[in-house]
């Protein structure tokens, strides 16, 4: 089976070898409308920021990171302007465990050098070769990669989804629940519920993850570090780097950083 271009994959019966992730046959770009594959999607940046959009949430993957699409789950990727990626399709029977939702992975240096090398093989690889023992070494390191916690969730709630969308187009705003209450005819109190009930997290907390979600890509990209803060609504810098830390384990300036090691 000759090499498809990406999109060409739906069109695919099977995968030319359990692991696809030929790099010339690929065109590794951002499909910004909702599709799906019948097989795992391992989507890694290896520069820029992924962003990718199921019903559930927001998972956002700067280098380093990756984010696991389960097979059948419908999705869309949209990536900063310098993004580069490299995905891998997987056959879900060749993993132990491929159950579970989307989420966002952890790459280390070794499966990011796997990952590029995998990318160098034929499509058809030998699967009793050296092809072969490489992707079983890439499927161990991909099943063993940790979690990360970065997934922003988007509630179906109407007026939840309302006050999402609003908050996404401008992560500056200064707007609170109470004036959300007052244009939706409700209490303040039943929003908080809501929140809590369909997103897991207080609105405080859901605004802040927002806020620090929008600022790695212009992070990304090289912007000062000021200038983010006052973008994402943040009174001052050192708020700022207070809750990036917080959250990421690391300050704006470290985090850059270790994504270009």
């Amino acid at each position: 089976m000759p090499p498809c271009p990406q999109e060409d994959l739906a069109a695919l019966a099977c995968l030319p070898r359990p692991i696809y992730g030929h790099a010339e046959s690929l065109t590794n770009r951002a499909l910004g409308y909702p599709h799906a594959h019948p097989w795992i999607q391992f989507a890694h940046a290896t520069a820029g920021v992924l962003d990718v959009r199921t019903d559930a949430g927001r998972f956002i993957a700067p280098p380093q990171r990756a984010v696991w699409i389960p097979a059948g789950v419908v999705h869309q990727v949209r990536g900063s302007a310098d993004t580069v990626i490299r995905s891998l399709y997987i056959e879900p029977s060749v993993l132990p465990n491929p159950q579970g939702g989307c989420r966002v992975l952890a790459v280390s240096p070794l499966l990011r050098e796997l990952v590029c090398a995998f990318g160098e093989l034929p499509a058809e690889y030998e699967e009793d070769g050296p092809g072969g023992r490489l992707a079983a070494v890439l499927l161990d390191q991909v099943a063993s990669a940790p979690v990360l916690g970065l997934m922003l969730p988007l509630p179906q709630e109407p007026r939840l989804r309302r006050i999402c969308e609003a908050f996404e187009a401008e992560p500056d705003s200064r707007d609170g629940l109470a004036a959300w209450a007052r244009r939706l005819g409700c209490s303040e109190r039943t929003l908080a519920r809501l929140f809590r009930t369909h997103t897991g997290l207080s609105f405080r907390r859901w605004r802040q993850r927002l806020r620090l979600i929008s600022a790695l890509p212009m992070l990304e990209t090289g912007e000062r570090v000021t200038d983010v803060a006052i973008a994402c609504g943040y009174d001052s810098v050192s708020a700022f780097i207070a809750s990036f830390r917080e959250h990421f384990g690391a300050t704006p300036g470290e985090f850059v950083a270790g994504n270009t090691g």
